[in-house]
């Protein structure tokens, strides 16, 4: 008997459970991808494009090249889903699935933070990115002040690596001195959850002149004066505007009724949702962990797991762990690791490694592998 698996969304998480799945359970499976884009790229390449090291189309990586040839991949628009009987609507077809697994990420509003579209920046998606690096280019004085402007969001650290990748930048071009950097947001500390890694985050970023600003929220931009308006009172003046945009739940997730607090709930133990025979990974999750294609990544292999204990009758997998090592660029060529542990204790732990040179290889080993992995004819 033959298990159709039917994933939505062909990110970290949609990858890598197809690619394992593929591995594992070739023929006994059915599986079949779904994504409305045509092709994926990786969420630090888009820093790269802000940085001007490659161009928005040189980080694409086509579906077309899915290295698992047991993977069908379809680009279509999910428009429908119905969690109870497990099937999905797409502007092309119906399916049935056996197991439906839900990695459709988080999609940005970038109006509802009012003024933001109008007078900021934003390097979350590609176009922004390489938008930003156009304006990156002609900016030679004033203050960028760099804005997370909702919770959650896609990658803790992200913003803080914008930062010191900016202050490198500066500095190579002989500006630094005529540039203020700074970064505010909701959160407390750089990494709320450890301050094991918020303590030498904070220590790097005196060190290089970066101001952060904690628990504040910009919630408007005022272009006429140039001021980024804190939800809390008061606002930081800016020149460039740099903003991480409010974080929602795919529509037709939302449409679903699969996430009626936001995000889609899971079981810790196996990301189960509430509907049977349906799983949510990633960022469209509420997986008690942060949104980072990283976390996306482990909670497919656990996810994998359990597809392929339930399909061969074994016992089921260890409980889901919440454990993995994010990258974290500082600029100068050297890179960090930071390394976090969610659900395997009674608190969730963390610790920064580096940063170095040897990390910076390690980060470009693991981009090749996973391209490797996914898209075997593209490496380049």
């Amino acid at each position: 008997m033959t298990t159709n698996v039917l994933i939505l969304g062909a990110g970290f998480g949609g990858l890598e459970l197809a690619t394992r799945l593929s591995e594992s359970l070739a023929d006994n499976v059915r599986i079949t991808l779904i994504d409305r884009n045509d092709s994926f790229h990786f969420g630090f390449s888009k820093i790269d494009v802000m940085m001007g090291r490659y161009s928005a189309e040189e980080a694409r990586l086509p579906y077309a090249a899915i290295a698992q040839p047991t993977v069908e991949f379809r680009q279509e628009t999910i428009t429908k889903i119905i969690p109870e009987s497990r099937q999905v609507q797409t502007d092309s077809q119906s399916y049935d699935a056996d197991v439906l697994v839900v990695a459709l990420g988080a999609d940005y509003d970038v109006r509802a933070t009012p003024g933001f579209v109008e007078n900021g920046y934003e390097y979350y998606t590609l176009n922004g990115a390489d938008r930003l690096r156009q304006a990156l280019a002609a900016f030679d004085r004033g203050n960028i002040v760099i804005g997370v402007l909702g919770e959650p969001y896609k990658c803790p650290p992200a913003p803080f690596e914008a930062a010191f990748l900016l202050e490198d930048y500066f500095t190579q071009r002989g500006l630094r001195n005529q540039v203020t950097i700074t970064v505010t947001g909701y959160m407390g500390a750089p990494v709320p959850v450890a301050q094991e890694v918020s303590r030498p985050l904070l220590d790097l970023l005196t060190a290089r002149g970066i101001t952060f600003v904690p628990k504040r929220t910009v919630g408007r931009l005022e272009g006429a004066s140039k001021t980024a308006e804190f939800v809390e009172g008061g606002g930081i003046p800016y020149d460039l505007f740099i903003g991480i945009p409010v974080h929602r739940v795919p529509a037709v997730v939302a449409e679903a009724g699969m996430a009626p607090e936001g995000w889609i709930p899971v079981a810790k133990t196996n990301l189960a949702t509430r509907f049977d025979g349906v799983y949510a990974i990633g960022d469209v999750a509420a997986a008690h962990t942060a949104k980072a294609g990283v976390f996306a990544l482990r909670a497919a292999q656990f996810v994998a797991e359990q597809i392929i204990a339930d399909v061969r009758g074994t016992p089921p997998p260890a409980p889901y762990d919440g454990a993995a090592d994010c990258f974290i660029e500082f600029g100068r060529g050297e890179v960090g690791k930071v390394a976090v542990n969610f659900l395997s204790g009674p608190h969730p732990t963390g610790m920064l490694e580096g940063p170095s040179l040897a990390l910076a290889a390690e980060k470009a080993q693991f981009s090749r592998e996973r391209r490797q992995r996914w898209f075997a004819d593209s490496l380049k």
